[in-house]
C-alpha cells in the first residue's frame, strides 16, 4: 500500500516551495496539497490504493481542521478510519499552538513556556526507539549559534509524551486524538534544505528543532516508501601514519587488540610519498586482518593544498602519481589499498574531483565539502544530507567527522542513511586510547547496529533504496562500485541509478566481469539486474581517461621542501608530541 503525504492548508495556496515539501521530496515521499475542506470531503474511493493518510501542517491549520472535524460524528469516524498520524509545527502563531494543545489534550491548563534565554542541552527520548531510531536516547549539545527563539511544551500533563526535551520542557512531543498520534513541534520553522551551506558540514547542533523532528517523523511514518539505507556501515580513519610498529601515540598491535575488544575497524589514510618505507611486520599485520585494517590514499606528497590547485595538468599528474605510488606499494608489499582519496587538510578544487574521476578512483572521503575559490558549484544542505555529495562532476564525496562534533551528528547521519565515518589523528590517542574507546563505545551503543568494515567496503555498500512495486527495488548508487544484495526470500529485480552529468565520460559498466547495457535519462544512468534470494553482485563503472598526457614536473626546490616537510612532520609526531605529553604528565 502506497504511503502518501498530505500537506494540509487552509486555502488554495501553492506549497511547491514549502520547506516541508522539500524534505518529503528529498526522502522520495510522494505528497499532494489539500485544503481542510477537500480533506473533510475526501472520497474514500480515491484512497483505496493507499495506506492511511499522513498529514503535515502548521498548528493553526490543524486547529481549524479539528474544530471543523468535531462538528460531525461522521467526520470523526472518517478520521479514525483514515488518518495514520499528523505532524504539525508551530508556524507563526504560538497562540494557536497553545489552543491546539489544550484542545487535543482536553486540558485547559496545558501550556507553553518561555525558553528563559535558551538552553544548551537537549535529550532525545529513549522510550520511542522505533520512532527515534539511531537518535534514541542521544543527548544533543546545542551549538552557540543555534537559534534560541521559540517556546517549550510543559510536559507535566500525562497525555503528553516528550520526544526532544530539556529540564525546562519539550520542543517536540507526541499526543493522541481519536486514536491517531499527533506529533507537535514547538519550533516555528522547518529547515530549508535548499539553503546554501556556508561552511563545513551540516551540524545538527545548529538545527535541533528545525531538522530533527521532521526527519524523525518522515523516516517513521513513511518507512515503507521513503529512501532507506540497507545497512549502517562504519569505519575509523586515521590520517598520516607510516606503517611502522608505532607512529606517534599509536601502536598497531595495541590498536588491533582494541579493535577486537571494542568492535570497530580502522583505515589508515596513507601518504603515497611513503610508499617505499613500510615495515614488513606491520604489513603482515594488515594483510592478516583485512576486516580490521585497510589503507586509503591521502594526497600524493601531502603538501599544503596540493589538490587545491586549479592547474588541471598538475592535478592529473598528482592523481596519477598517487595511484602509481600506491600500486608500487601494493606490488612491493602485497598489501591491497582502496582507491579512495582523502585530501590533505581536506582542501580540494573542483577540477581535482574530475582528475580523480578519470583516474579510476572509487570515491573521495573528506571532512570538507566546499571547494577552493573560485568555486562555481553551490553546495546545499540537501547535498550533504545525501549519502554522498554528488555536486562536483557527479563524483562522490563521502563526508567524515571528528569526535568533537559529537555522537549526535553521527546518529543524525545514520538516520539520514549516511555511513558513519570517524576521523582522528594519532594525537587523539595520547591518553592510551581512552577517549577513542569511550567514543567508539558510545557509537556502538546507538539504537542501530553498526557494521564496521574496511573503508572500501563502506563505500561499496553505501546506497539508498526503496521498493517501487512488489518484486522491484530502486537503488541509487554513489561510488564507482556498488554491491547490491537481495536480502529477501524471493527473486527481485533491481533498477540501479546513478547521477551523471556527462554520460559520454562513461567507458563501460560491468556487473562482476560481465559488461552490461545501460541507458541515460534525466541526469541519471540506469541499468537493471535480477537477483535470487540471498544473492549479491557488484556493479562497477569505469570512466574514460582524460585526453592529453597530463605531464607536470615539480622542480627540485619543491622536492627538497617535500622531503623536509615529511621528515619534520614525523619528528613532530614521533618525538616532540610524545615528549611534550610525558612532560605534562610529569608536571601533574
Amino acid at each position: 500500500m502506497k504511503e502518501e503525504a498530505i500537506l494540509l492548508t487552509d486555502s488554495d495556496v501553492s506549497v511547491e516551495n514549502d520547506d516541508v515539501a522539500k524534505v518529503l521530496s528529498f526522502f522520495g515521499v510522494p505528497w499532494r496539497a489539500m485544503t481542510i475542506a477537500e480533506f473533510l470531503s475526501y472520497d474514500g474511493a480515491d484512497h483505496q490504493n493507499s495506506s492511511k493518510l499522513r498529514l503535515l501542517c502548521t498548528a493553526e491549520v490543524l486547529l481549524k481542521l479539528i474544530e471543523d472535524l468535531e462538528q460531525s460524528s461522521e467526520s470523526i469516524r472518517f478520521w479514525r478510519d483514515s488518518v495514520h498520524s499528523v505532524f504539525a509545527h508551530a508556524g507563526k502563531d504560538f497562540g494557536e499552538l497553545q489552543k491546539l494543545l489544550r484542545r487535543i489534550t482536553n486540558d485547559n491548563q496545558a501550556s507553553l513556556r518561555e525558553m528563559n534565554g535558551g538552553t544548551s542541552e537537549w535529550a532525545v527520548s529513549d522510550n520511542l526507539t522505533q520512532f527515534c531510531g539511531a537518535m534514541s536516547g542521544v543527548g544533543i549539545h546545542a551549538a552557540a549559534t543555534a537559534p534560541e527563539d521559540g517556546l517549550l511544551f510543559d510536559t507535566s500533563n500525562g497525555n503528553i509524551t516528550a520526544i526532544i526535551s530539556t529540564d525546562h520542557g519539550a520542543t517536540f512531543v507526541k499526543v493522541e486524538r481519536y486514536t491517531a498520534p499527533i506529533f507537535l513541534s514547538a519550533f516555528p520553522k522547518i529547515v530549508d534544505i535548499d539553503a546554501e551551506l556556508a561552511a563545513g558540514n551540516f551540524d545538527v547542533r545548529n538545527h535541533i528543532r528545525s531538522a530533527v523532528p521532521i526527519v524523525l517523523y518522515i523516516k517513521w511514518a513513511f518507512a515503507e516508501t521513503c529512501w532507506q539505507a540497507p545497512e549502517a556501515n562504519a569505519c575509523l580513519v586515521i590520517d598520516d601514519p607510516l606503517l611502522k610498529p608505532s607512529y606517534g601515540f599509536i601502536n598497531f598491535h595495541e590498536l588491533l587488540d582494541m579493535m577486537e575488544r571494542h568492535r570497530f575497524s580502522t583505515n589508515i589514510a596513507f601518504i603515497p610519498w611513503n610508499w617505499r618505507r613500510s615495515d614488513r611486520k606491520v604489513v603482515r599485520l594488515f594483510t592478516e586482518n583485512p576486516e580490521k585494517y585497510s589503507l586509503s590514499i591521502h594526497g600524493c606528497d601531502h603538501t599544503g593544498a596540493e589538490f587545491g590547485s586549479h592547474d588541471r595538468n598538475r592535478l592529473r599528474s598528482k592523481a596519477r602519481q598517487a595511484a602509481d605510488r600506491m600500486s608500487g606499494h601494493e606490488s612491493k608489499t602485497g598489501l591491497r589499498h582502496e582507491r579512495i582519496m582523502v585530501f590533505p587538510q581536506g582542501v580540494f578544487s573542483e577540477p581535482a574531483i574530475g582528475a580523480l574521476k578519470h583516474s579510476s578512483f572509487t570515491a573521495v572521503v573528506n571532512t570538507e565539502v566546499l571547494a577552493t575559490a573560485p568555486q562555481a558549484t553551490t553546495v546545499k544542505i540537501s547535498d550533504v544530507w545525501d549519502i554522498a555529495v554528488m555536486s562536483y562532476d557527479s563524483f562522490p564525496i563521502f563526508t567524515r567527522r571528528y569526535p568533537s562534533q559529537g555522537v549526535e551528528n553521527f546518529a543524525f547521519d545514520i538516520v539520514l542513511g549516511k555511513p558513519c565515518i570517524v576521523v582522528i589523528h594519532h594525537d587523539f590517542c595520547c591518553d592510551r586510547y581512552a577517549r577513542l574507546l569511550e567514543f567508539i563505545d558510545r557509537l556502538n551503543a546507538l539504537k542501530c547496529p553498526l557494521s564496521w568494515r574496511s573503508l572500501g567496503e563502506v563505500v561499496k555498500r553505501s546506497c539508498r533504496q526503496r521498493e517501487l512495486s512488489t518484486g522491484v527495488m530502486e537503488v541509487e548508487m554513489y561510488g564507482t562500485e556498488l554491491q547490491v544484495k537481495n536480502c529477501s526470500d524471493k527473486r527481485k529485480r533491481f533498477v540501479v541509478k546513478r547521477r551523471e552529468s556527462d554520460p559520454r565520460a562513461i567507458k563501460e559498466i560491468r556487473v562482476e566481469s560481465d559488461q552490461i547495457a545501460w541507458n541515460f535519462s534525466e541526469d541519471h544512468v540506469a541499468l537493471e539486474i535480477e537477483l535470487n534470494p540471498g544473492e549479491s553482485r557488484t556493479i562497477s563503472i569505469k570512466f574514460h581517461e582524460l585526453s592529453g598526457n597530463g605531464q607536470y614536473r615539480e622542480n627540485a626546490g619543491y622536492k627538497v621542501k617535500t622531503w623536509f616537510r615529511r621528515y619534520l612532520s614525523e619528528a613532530r609526531d614521533n618525538y616532540f608530541m610524545p615528549t611534550k605529553a610525558r612532560l605534562a604528565d610529569f608536571v601533574k
